[in-house]
């Protein structure tokens, strides 16, 4: 007759995490890729800042790659993501998203603070002296257009998933993250081509830190590449749904920042 000691029932539907290094290795690489951008941005021709802020950037995509591979094989092939564990990452998720509102709630609160009552410093006007806002209605309506439009793909590729129609999920994922790059890449030019800089000012600051949506678009690709895995189902797809939320949360914010700091702000 087999042993079978009380470990091994578990009488609460929660996972508990099993040690694990990456989060150490993520806080390490995040101080090292901390640490070396300030010697890159703020200490030019530091020795060698460069090789360690690519060090650290490369160890921080490392661990993170490792630490989501455990948490996927946890909720894909383990079945630790109980129902209870779902309505826990769901409600993280949100705390997530809210904060991300938050974050950009203080940068247009420094916008408006800055653009409503323009002090001394700035030239007594908005925008301040010496800068040329962007054109409104060249290559920033193109982009808030081309974004708004891949919310209407990503919404097509869930409903796939959920209906079990796997080519729509493909082709629905793979017409976003087009969009997706071609929104950065148009970003890319227009930061290339603007007059100003991350360091002027707080319209600089503003516009830099309130436009970008790289991180929405490696977390749409990273659904994409978990979907080809078949790490998802039409009942069972939490890390998907999580990136449609961040990605809907995202195009909000950029139709909010197309009309304040793009055509009003101008």
């Amino acid at each position: 007759m087999t042993n079978i000691t009380r470990s091994n029932f578990q009488a609460h539907p929660f996972h508990l995490v099993s040690p694990s290094p990456w989060p150490l290795f993520t806080s390490i690489s995040l101080l090292t890729l901390t640490t070396s951008g300030v010697m890159v941005l703020t200490m030019h021709g530091f020795s060698n800042g460069g090789y360690l802020f690519l060090l650290g950037l490369l160890s921080l995509i490392a661990s993170m790659a490792f630490w989501f591979r455990d948490v996927a094989a946890e909720g894909t092939y383990l079945g630790d993501h109980t129902s209870a564990v779902q309505r826990g990452l769901n409600l993280g998720v949100a705390l997530f998203i809210a904060s991300e509102a938050l974050f950009f709630l203080s940068v247009f609160w420094a916008f408006f603070h800055s653009a409503l009552s323009p002090t001394v410093e700035l030239g007594a006007q908005w925008p301040p002296l010496g800068i040329t806002a962007i054109n409104p209605f060249e290559l920033p309506l193109l982009n808030t257009v081309i974004l708004l439009s891949s919310g209407i793909t990503v919404t097509y590729a869930h409903h796939s998933l959920i209906q079990g129609n796997r080519p729509g999920v493909l082709y629905g994922l793979i017409a976003t993250i087009f969009l997706a790059v071609v929104f950065t890449a148009c970003q890319g030019i227009e930061y290339t081509v603007s007059s100003f800089t991350l360091s002027d000012g707080s319209f600089g600051s503003c516009f830099y830190f309130g436009t970008g949506v790289i991180i929405g678009t490696i977390f749409i690709a990273v659904g994409f590449w978990r979907i080809l895995a078949y790490h998802s189902t039409d009942n069972h797809h939490l890390g998907f749904e999580s990136s449609i939320l961040y990605w809907h949360a995202k195009r909000i914010i950029i139709l909010f920042l197309y009309v304040s700091v793009y055509y009003w702000g101008s």
